[in-house]
């Protein structure tokens, strides 16, 4: 075989066979959603059957909680800054699968849902750093306690917000890709409404959370579903870019594919993720 030959037809058996690209950042990001997921109910686990008061709550409970439960809280707070990094990654790996698809598109949906995950987490950055001050004040400090609860309620309830934001823009994003299944968008934004509805009914939550505190509980459970399926989409997602290509990125599923048509010509049902696209061998490979 010619060596002019040999090169490009020996890297184009290996994009096959998914030689030196078995592991791509959106399986590193699919890994980290599931970790993420896995680590908010974990943490929940631990502060809710301790007894976490819920929103609205009166101030003995609060007290009797965080005065018993230091290390409870103490270990909750020390899982979340691991939560924090596995949402950036989930985060950033939804958009580099999903930005080729809204360029084409001209949307910018997948940085609007990135946008919702950075600002969520800076949110509940606010949300631990209170709990954290409720278990280092002191019980005879009960104006303090109160007021620092009264904050945390109030970040927890507005952090559904940029919940939503991320659940709405990246449901849309992956929905007009093809990267994700009707239903998988439909809950998406079912569990936004949900949780947008909790924050802008904020005040009845805090004083008095009977029924539309479950807009947010509902919401939040739905999430954890809506991202354990997004993780495990970008897992399955192996299409890697390699130098060279200019216009289809490479699939690893053990067949080679070609693309015929731009997906922004197909109806929004026929289009495929550009994952799902073939691409033909190079000519010397074909030679």
């Amino acid at each position: 075989m010619p060596p002019s030959v040999s090169g490009p037809y020996i890297e184009y058996m290996l994009r096959i066979f998914g030689v030196g690209s078995t592991w791509t950042f959106s399986r590193t990001a699919g890994l980290a959603g599931l970790g993420f997921a896995i680590l908010i109910t974990s943490i929940n686990a631990f502060l809710v059957p301790a007894g976490l008061p819920h929103t609205g709550a009166e101030s003995n409970d609060v007290v009797q909680f965080f005065t018993t439960q230091q290390n409870t809280v103490g270990l909750a707070s020390a899982l979340a800054p691991i939560a924090w990094v596995l949402a950036t990654l989930f985060g950033a790996g939804a958009v580099s699968a999903l930005w080729r698809s809204d360029r084409e598109q001209g949307t910018a949906w997948s940085l609007v849902g990135f946008a919702g995950v950075i600002l969520q987490n800076i949110t509940f950055t606010g949300v631990m750093a209170t709990r954290l001050a409720l278990a280092s004040t002191t019980a005879q400090d009960s104006s303090t306690i109160a007021g620092l609860w009264a904050l945390h309620d109030a970040l927890f309830i507005f952090n559904g917000t940029f919940l939503a934001l991320a659940m709405t823009g990246l449901s849309i994003s992956g929905r007009h890709a093809g990267l994700i299944h009707r239903w998988h968008s439909g809950i998406g934004l079912l569990a936004a409404a949900l949780q947008f509805g909790s924050a802008v009914l904020s005040p009845l939550v805090i004083d008095d959370p009977g029924p539309v505190g479950l807009l947010g509980l509902v919401g939040w459970l739905i999430w954890v579903v809506w991202i354990v399926a997004y993780s495990m989409t970008l897992i399955r997602l192996t299409s890697v870019a390699h130098p060279g290509d200019t216009e289809s990125p490479t699939h690893r599923s053990g067949e080679p594919f070609q693309s015929v048509q731009r997906q922004t010509d197909l109806p929004e049902g026929q289009r495929r993720h550009p994952a799902q696209q073939r691409v033909e061998p190079p000519e010397s490979a074909q030679a």
